[in-house]
């Protein structure tokens, strides 16, 4: 009988002969399951690979997302169970077919975020490639997939495929299929136009239609000031954009861009801080419609599910994106230029400060994205001291760039808007050579290689006091404030060093490393962080011993502090009228 439903079932939905089609339903979403039927027509090979992916658009990182699969079951047309062979962990071959191959798995998902799927009775939240099964040889198919929503939980479905009727839409082939997250839930809607395309906002939230109003307003901002930068918005597919928006109590803090939409999850809700919280990511996704999915990396294209996926051009993708986060913000007046200016100071210290930089330039760190870029590994690694994030890294480059640019009578926005023009309108992809090459079109050679040279092909900083100054703003250290370098954790046997100290820190020069507990300084017990800094400010001579225990043994080291390294990012007291013009055409609404 069960075969017969499946059978009538894909009679009724399967419609042209070379469409591969897919559906999923939710029965037991208490249990985080749902239960995906495959049909795939007119296989003419003898035998068909059937896939679960490896990895995510997005992503770069491996995630074996066919771990959360079970139940799998392979008939052709008349419902006959086919011969199934396992060759590798991620792959079914299947053969003795009649030229019908059907499939049926039962999916386990539970982490709603950019990468993965969760599936509950508050919604189905979908990322493709952790969802559904695919045939890389039929990857050129057209795809239709039947969403079978929960109607007792009034689901409906926001997503970027095309709308075929009712809860079934379509995709022209696999990759955007795959590049093509669906969120299933009670959500709220929001949309307005801009330049003829809609802009629509899907929220899965547990707030008032007043804190969505609100919020939207904000994106809508957004929208426009990212718009002016490039002069235009993408071509949208189907004249639209959504923005897949779930800030609930069990989703994981994320935010994931796609071709035409992009995923935004958070835990907190918009009354409880994700007002301003999570505003920051919407800027950084949706500038992503340009810079990424359609200014593209080479090495990206085109994107592979079967292996991790590396580029060299993640400090301008990424790292760029990441500079015009928060100058989108301050742009779209969601934050004021003070705001904006101080917030630099986390990213700037983190970069600059890290001795990783002895190690690698930003195109060796955008090379480290499939070990760090929501990778998991069991074994600890010594990020503190090899990695700084591309993201960050690149991002105090785009403004050191924009800077430099501005002292020309230049900017970045016409520079990043003419690799729009060259590589993102055409959808032409690029490669770093021709990123250096556009600036020296744009800027001139010389300034162009100097750049690539000093700060792209090595891990030069560039002089920021200098740069700053045009725009009044002011960049110091405190020659006379201690600094001890170790992240540390209150325990009750004392301050626990977190994580690895620095190589350039007094505390590592020291011997002292993770896991180690200091017991005192100087004789004096120590057992908050606070006495701990206390202590260390006050001393004039720059040398402290410290006692600690390690392996419960307890040991002694002299610690010779040092001057602090951190630098203070802040506006001028008292601007010239010229530095003040310089600021405001760097940072207000264009």
């Amino acid at each position: 009988m069960r075969l017969l439903i499946i059978a009538i079932f894909l009679i009724g939905f399967f419609g042209n002969a070379q469409t591969n089609s897919y559906s999923i339903s939710f029965e037991n979403a208490v249990h985080h399951e749902a239960k995906v039927l495959i049909n795939f027509p007119q296989v003419k090979s003898k035998s068909l690979e059937i896939r679960m992916s490896r990895t995510s658009p997005g992503r770069y990182a491996l995630h074996e997302f066919v771990k959360n699969v079970y139940g799998f079951k392979a008939t052709n047309s008349k419902g006959e169970a086919l011969e199934v062979t396992r060759k590798d962990p991620y792959s079914w071959e299947v053969s003795e077919h009649d030229g019908t191959i059907n499939i049926e798995y039962t999916l386990f998902a539970n982490r709603g975020d950019g990468t993965y799927s969760q599936i509950d009775e508050t919604h189905a939240h979908l990322n493709m490639p952790a969802t559904f099964m695919y045939a890389a040889e039929l990857e050129h198919r057209s795809i239709k997939v039947h969403f079978a929503v929960r109607k007792d939980l009034d689901w409906k479905v926001a997503t970027q495929l095309k709308l075929e009727g009712n809860t079934t839409y379509s995709a022209p082939d696999l990759y955007y299929f795959m590049d093509s997250p669906t969120e299933i839930s009670d959500f709220d809607l929001k949309e307005f136009e801009l330049d003829g395309q809609q802009i629509q906002f899907a929220l899965h939230h547990k707030g008032t239609e007043e804190e969505f109003a609100e919020y939207f307003d904000q994106v809508k901002r957004i929208v426009i000031q990212e718009k002016e930068v490039f002069g235009e918005l993408p071509d949208f597919d189907y004249d639209k954009y959504t923005f897949l928006a779930c800030y609930m109590p069990n989703v994981s803090g994320d935010g994931m861009e796609h071709r035409n939409s992009t995923i935004l999850t958070d835990r907190e809700s918009l009354a409880e801080g994700g007002m301003k919280g999570n505003i920051g990511t919407v800027a950084h996704e949706f500038f992503h419609a340009w810079n990424v999915e359609r200014i593209r990396p080479e090495d990206l294209e085109p994107f592979d599910f079967t292996e991790a996926n590396m580029s060299a051009s993640l400090w301008f993708a990424e790292g760029f994106t990441s500079y015009y986060t928060g100058l989108m913000l301050r742009r779209a007046q969601i934050i004021t230029s003070e705001e904006y200016i101080n917030g630099l100071n986390g990213t700037f210290n983190y970069v600059w400060n890290s001795p990783a930089l002895e190690y690698f330039n930003p195109i060796e760190m955008s090379y480290q994205a499939p070990f760090v870029d929501a990778a998991t590994s069991v074994d600890p690694v010594n990020r503190e001291n090899t990695f700084v994030s591309y993201y960050s890294y690149g991002s105090v480059l785009g403004l050191a760039l924009d800077l430099a640019l501005r002292g020309k009578e230049l900017n970045l926005d016409d520079f990043i808007k003419l690799m729009w023009e060259k590589h993102g309108n055409s959808e032409v992809s690029y490669s770093v050579e021709d990123i250096e090459e556009t600036l020296a079109e744009y800027a001139g050679k010389e300034f162009a290689s100097e750049f690539f040279q000093k700060h792209i092909y090595n891990s030069q900083m560039p002089d920021y006091k200098e740069l700053f100054e045009p725009v009044g703003v002011k960049i110091s250290q405190d020659d006379e404030k201690n600094h001890f370098g170790a992240s540390l954790r209150e325990t009750e046997g004392g301050l626990e060093i977190a994580r690895n100290t620095y190589k350039t820190s007094p505390a590592y020069k020291a011997g002292l490393t993770e896991g180690d507990l200091i017991i005192s300084i100087d004789g004096t017990e120590v057992n908050s962080n606070e006495d701990f800094k206390k202590l260390i400010s006050e001393k004039k001579n720059g040398q402290v011993k410290i006692a600690f225990k390690r392996f419960g043994e307890e040991r002694t080291t002299e610690v010779e502090l040092s001057e602090d390294p951190t630098y203070k990012i802040e506006m001028r007291e008292n601007p010239s009228k010229e530095q003040l013009e310089n600021r405001k055409n760097w940072l207000n609404s264009k």
